[in-house]
């Protein structure tokens, strides 16, 4: 298994932006999926955002729709998570994810992707 390495979590006000990066590291990313999860203090770990890698197709959850945009650099082998317009309840720790799949992202759990960040903490706050 490879690893992902994750970068530009931070405090931020409402209304504010983050750009999440995420590094493959010791497999390449093109032709794998690539999924954002988040996870607050006492809740479930949710998916925000993903891309297939067939088409490219992306989904967001609603509550992020229009506001987060998932994309990727497969030449420098990085995932991003473009966050505006950001809000208290976006406060949590978020992760990418990674896995070969055959079908439409949105379709998988959490627990079919084997490639994981170590989580970054975005905390928005005035």
């Amino acid at each position: 298994q490879g690893q992902l390495v994750e970068s530009g979590g931070g405090l931020v006000q409402p209304g504010g932006s983050l750009r999440l990066s995420c590094e493959s590291s010791g497999f390449a990313l093109i032709g794998y999926a690539i999924s954002w999860f988040r996870q607050a203090p006492g809740k479930e770990r949710e998916r925000v955002a993903c891309m297939s890698s067939g088409d490219g197709s992306t989904r967001y959850s609603d509550s992020v729709t229009v506001r987060f945009t998932i994309s990727r650099d497969d030449s420098k082998n990085t995932m991003f998570l473009q966050m505006n317009s950001l809000e208290s309840e976006d406060t949590a720790v978020y992760y990418c994810a990674a896995e070969r799949l055959a079908l439409s992202c949105w379709l998988y759990g959490a627990h079919e992707y084997g490639n994981w960040g170590q989580g970054t903490q975005v905390t928005v706050s005035s």
